[in-house]
């Protein structure tokens, strides 16, 4: 008893290194025998790569489609509040250049983000009519 009581700890390492590589070993081997007894008793077991995001997106035109639709219908509107906002900052500079400043750059950079948008959508639509063209 003594002994064990000196050597618990060693024990116990040893015994979780020695648990460790059966539980890996068991995990590479388990699908093996689950898909060999499933032979066996007749049931197929169909294996393979279904399209994650679904049936309508099989090709690349119309996943940057989906893409572009899905950063438009979150774009639009936060264009439409910084649009909203930089008009607040031009009633709210009420004639102070620096205010007056800041919010011309509000609207710059409002404005721009909407040519962005429209700009990523129209040549999205140009790439997907000529990759259509060419099909």
């Amino acid at each position: 008893m003594k002994i064990f009581k000196e050597n618990k700890y060693r024990i116990s390492m040893q015994f979780l290194k020695f648990s460790f590589v059966v539980v890996l070993f068991l995990s590479f081997l388990f699908p093996v025998i689950v898909s060999h007894a499933d032979d066996k008793a007749g049931i197929t077991v169909k294996s393979g790569i279904e399209n994650p995001l679904g049936n309508g997106l099989n090709d690349i035109p119309s996943f940057i489609t989906a893409i572009i639709n899905i950063v438009l219908l979150v774009g639009i509107p936060i264009v439409t509040l910084a649009i909203i906002y930089s008009g607040f900052l031009f009633v709210q500079a009420s004639g102070n250049s620096e205010k007056l400043g800041t919010a011309k750059k509000a609207l710059l950079y409002s404005v721009v983000g909407a040519a962005l948008l429209l700009g990523a959508f129209v040549l999205a639509e140009a790439i997907k009519g000529t990759v259509d063209q060419l099909k």
